[in-house]
């Protein structure tokens, strides 16, 4: 299948795109280059300089490029950033996903995988979080891509598109080259926490320690990049005989932020220097996923706990590759 892979030069879309590839795909990586490098596309994957929510930057591309399906992950991501910028979210999220659908209908190209988030459920009412719990965002990031998913749903009714979306609990670890970027934007926890050891950061900000969970820091169920990409090309696969598929994505597991913390000490050998700050707005206390759709949809189940993501973390800041 020929596959056009947005965002392909990014962290998820260019573990991804090699995963793509080495199942046998034959894939394009589509990226404006304002998050991503050209150095994270993988060998013997073609990589196009575009701005995939540019109309008449697509044309040429996929006027040239006959693609099959499109899995999207080109997006703005920080929760943070979506509280003091929303407009900005709502237009590459949002508005930008819909130029991009567009262009995708005008040529023909009937498969689409949706990098979504559980963002998208906000508060949960219930954990672990299945595919049924309410989505309420507490974020405009969540609410950028929520507006995406329905947009989805009705070019599935009346256009005949087939899509996934996949709603991503965290993504972390690293595996080849692709890992996440280690620089002064980052805000993710386990790399920031990582290079606060090196002391690359100042001490790591700790955002609540009087949540209602058991040590008191936010809950999150982390996920491998590489048992992403794996999902992604599962995806790919299940539009063959799948409509519509929205599927959680996570280890079912929930890991706080002080246990991250112990987890990045027992990898490294040193503690994780840190402070502790108020609550940030718009954050959850608890995210867990219930993965059993992606199981039973995809046949898909993460295989990576939280050690290995951090152990692959720090081999890609450390040494520049991951194990695969």
């Amino acid at each position: 299948m020929r596959v056009l892979v947005t965002g392909g030069a990014g962290f998820i879309g260019s573990a991804t795109a090699a995963a793509l590839r080495d199942a046998g795909h034959d894939v394009v990586a589509a990226d404006d280059l304002s998050r991503g490098r050209a150095d994270m596309v993988p060998d013997g994957v073609p990589l196009e300089v575009v701005d995939v929510t540019d109309a008449a930057a697509l044309e040429p591309l996929l006027a040239a490029g006959r693609f099959d399906a499109c899995l999207h992950f080109a997006a703005l991501i920080e929760v943070g950033d979506s509280m003091e910028r929303p407009e900005a979210y709502f237009r590459t999220n949002t508005a930008g996903t819909a130029v991009l659908l567009e262009a995708l209908l005008r040529h023909d190209v009937g498969r689409f995988v949706f990098s979504s988030t559980a963002a998208t459920y906000g508060e949960p009412e219930r954990t672990p979080i299945d595919e049924e719990h309410p989505q309420r965002p507490t974020n405009p990031y969540g609410e950028s891509k929520l507006m995406t998913e329905r947009m989805l749903d009705w070019l599935h009714a009346r256009r005949g598109l087939r899509s996934a979306s996949l709603r991503y609990f965290n993504a972390a670890g690293a595996v080849g080259r692709h890992g996440e970027r280690a620089d002064d934007h980052q805000t993710h926890l386990i790399p920031v926490a990582l290079m606060a050891v090196t002391s690359a950061r100042p001490p790591l900000k700790v955002f609540g320690t009087d949540w209602p969970t058991p040590d008191g820091t936010c809950i999150r169920d982390y996920i491998h990049v590489a048992d992403l990409a794996d999902a992604h090309v599962r995806a790919l696969d299940a539009l063959e005989r799948e409509g519509l598929v929205r599927a959680n994505l996570g280890n079912g597991r929930g890991s706080s932020v002080r246990e991250v913390l112990d987890a990045v000490e027992r990898v490294t050998g040193r503690p994780v220097p840190h402070t502790d700050e108020p609550r940030r707005p718009g954050d959850p206390a608890v995210l867990i996923a219930s993965a059993d759709r992606a199981r039973d949809v995809l046949g898909w189940a993460p295989t990576r706990d939280l050690d290995r993501i951090v152990g692959d973390a720090w081999a890609h800041l450390t040494e520049g590759v991951a194990p695969a």
